[in-house]
């Protein structure tokens, strides 16, 4: 199945009709952050990294789970043909690459949690893989917002972890090396950032 723009918020809409939440509009948010600092990356292209941003938590289409979203996910892609979105299913999750680093709960079976464990382990990660994990870490459900803002929020609702701070470390070094590129603050590129982080 042919990856587009149309196809993949189809493919939002439905799984956000199979199972509502506010992870939903976290994925458009995380999809215009993307789209918004690609456009300004002349090795990327903005229309990909939209549809990776607006798809790397599809999995959540098969009900309220934890890192089970992140296999959901990519078999999800994988069954249609989109590779790299499936990757990114997994990698959005792991900035750090080593599964350990996770803050959620490995609610699956054993052998997919092997599989995730392997899979982030071997996995190339490239510059849409490290702007979904970084708009990740922009965008709540009501809008985008400065990093240490989703860092707290994040953080009170899964709690400290031993990669909490080395997770922070890579999310602001990736915020770092996109900055260099785009030769400007990112958030100069996120519409209502201010005035969203402080409501």
């Amino acid at each position: 199945m042919l990856l587009t723009r149309h196809t993949a918020e189809n493919a939002l809409r439905e799984a956000e009709a199979a199972n509502p939440g506010p992870w939903a509009n976290h994925s458009h948010y995380v999809a215009q952050a993307c789209e918004n600092i690609a456009l300004r990356c002349p090795h990327l292209d903005s229309d990909d990294a939209y549809i990776y941003g607006i798809l790397h938590d599809i999995g959540r289409h098969a009900g309220i789970t934890s890192e089970k979203h992140l296999i959901d996910g990519y078999r999800y892609c994988l069954a249609r043909g989109w590779e790299k979105a499936a990757q990114i299913c997994i990698s959005h999750a792991f900035m750090v690459k080593d599964i350990s680093s996770s803050i959620g709960v490995f609610d699956m079976p054993q052998e997919d949690k092997d599989f995730i464990e392997q899979f982030v382990k071997y996995a190339v990660y490239d510059d849409y893989d490290l702007l979904v994990q970084l708009c990740d870490a922009l965008a709540l459900p009501s809008g985008f917002c400065l990093l240490e803002k989703r860092f707290v929020d994040v953080t009170i609702r899964y709690g400290t972890h031993p990669a909490t701070i080395d997770r922070w470390k890579v999310i602001l070094g990736i915020k770092a090396h996109f900055e260099e590129i785009i030769g400007c603050s990112i958030y100069d590129l996120l519409p209502g950032v201010v005035e969203n982080s402080f409501r």
